[in-house]
């Protein structure tokens, strides 16, 4: 029978099966419901959303540093993910490791504390943390960051270290918003972005959430036009990935080469050698002795 266990690498999913030592990576761009469909998340859904003027004028300017800046940006947003999940669940989180190190890049953990203070100056209660939910009725799965109750106010709220926001996120809410109450039966109240990479510098005015560089961002009566705005991008994404099924990547956990036929016979061919050099050292011993 096979041990398999799910578990998690630096933000990423994986299967690890014990018993055929095999390590599988498995593709964030789908989940799998219960009825044993592969769906698509909603970030992945998004990537069919048309891109501003703006953003092609960053790819211009960017060049072939273009991946290079994406796949950092991805990187950090997973860190601070992580340390905003574990202190939310009432981990002791430290800059330094075991051995006295720094752990963390000091831009990933400046925007960690950029939430500590945001939930210092404005106390919430936590309801979901990092809440995974797919829909085979929407045909859509994802991840919400947190579910809240901020000021008499049940909220759902999306982390973002991104240099802007863009539209799309609000349509990614929207989603979740939607995945929430189809699969969960919750509604809520707002849907917010808690942006940890703020152009804020001062606490702004009375009726705002912000401090210097993060902000809570609401999106008020808009949400039912962001959702609309989704199903038809959803429909865009279907047309053109239809039959699309997820990568997955599997990897033995360790390797052995096996001995070659040669190698086997080596020991037995030493000692016939061996052997056979022994008896003629003896003849040339007898013959000198004559």
């Amino acid at each position: 029978m096979s041990t398999t266990l799910a578990t998690k690498i630096n933000n990423k999913n994986y299967l690890l099966d014990l018993t055929g030592k095999q390590l599988t990576f498995l593709d964030t761009r789908f989940y799998l419901s219960p009825k044993g469909n592969y769906l698509p998340s909603v970030t992945t859904v998004l990537e069919a959303y048309p891109k501003s003027a703006a953003f092609y004028d960053w790819l211009k300017k960017n060049g072939e540093d273009a991946d290079e800046i994406r796949d950092e940006a991805g990187r950090r947003g997973s860190v601070v993910h992580g340390l905003t999940e574990r202190y939310d669940n009432g981990e002791e989180v430290s800059l330094m490791d075991e051995n006295g190190y720094i752990a963390y890049k000091l831009g990933d953990w400046a925007m960690f504390e950029k939430y500590v203070q945001f939930r210092t100056r404005f106390p919430f209660e936590v309801e979901f943390v990092e809440m995974n939910i797919v829909s085979d009725v929407l045909g859509i799965g994802g991840t919400i960051d947190r579910v809240i109750n901020f000021e008499g106010k049940k909220i759902l709220v999306d982390i973002k270290t991104s240099n802007t926001i863009y539209p799309s996120y609000w349509l990614q809410l929207a989603a979740y918003e939607r995945m929430l109450f189809t699969e969960a039966g919750i509604r809520v109240d707002d849907v917010a972005i808690l942006w940890l990479n703020a152009k804020t510098k001062t606490d702004g005015k009375k009726g705002t959430y912000q401090g210097n560089g993060y902000q809570m961002l609401f999106r008020g009566t808009d949400s039912a036009k962001d959702w609309r705005l989704f199903q038809a991008t959803l429909s865009l994404w279907n047309a053109e990935n239809e039959g699309s099924k997820p990568r997955e990547m599997s990897y033995s956990l360790s390797h052995k080469r096996g001995k070659s036929a040669l190698e086997h016979a080596m020991p037995t061919l030493l000692e016939d050698y061996k052997e056979a050099e022994g008896k003629l050292i003896v003849k040339e011993i007898v013959k000198a002795a004559k």
